[in-house]
């Protein structure tokens, strides 16, 4: 072997003007923050700022529609309270009355989530 070394032809190996431009592996590591910011705009489904706007108009119209219902804030809180309160009172007649609650919320909640999927599988596609 050469006075070089074993591996001195190895293209990579050689003088720094011949080898492939990759910065070490230090410096290739991404930035804390950036890796932070990524997972949580993978949590939210985009940045923060978007996210917000998009819930705060979600919410506007949703907002808009129980007002509309006369369905006040102050009116859902006191029937999600009364709701627990029924099924403390019930004891195990409590699990038929869940059940039940669960079935009807969910003739509507499946074929929303069913129809919801379907679209985005074909939304993919584009």
């Amino acid at each position: 072997m050469t006075e070089q070394g074993p591996f001195a032809n190895w293209p990579h190996l050689g003088s720094p003007q011949e080898s492939v431009s990759r910065p070490p592996v230090a410096e290739r590591e991404l930035d804390p923050m950036s890796s932070r910011n990524n997972a949580l705009e993978n949590f939210l489904g985009g940045s923060p700022i978007s996210v917000a706007t998009r819930l705060f108009f979600v919410s506007l119209v949703v907002g808009a529609l129980l007002m509309w219902l006369e369905l006040r804030p102050m009116d859902v809180l006191r029937g999600v309270q009364a709701f627990f309160d029924r099924i403390y009172q019930l004891g195990f007649g409590a699990v038929r009355e869940l059940a039940s609650y669960v079935l009807a919320g969910a003739v509507f909640v499946v074929p929303a989530w069913f129809v919801l999927r379907l679209l985005n599988v074909t939304g993919r596609g584009r």
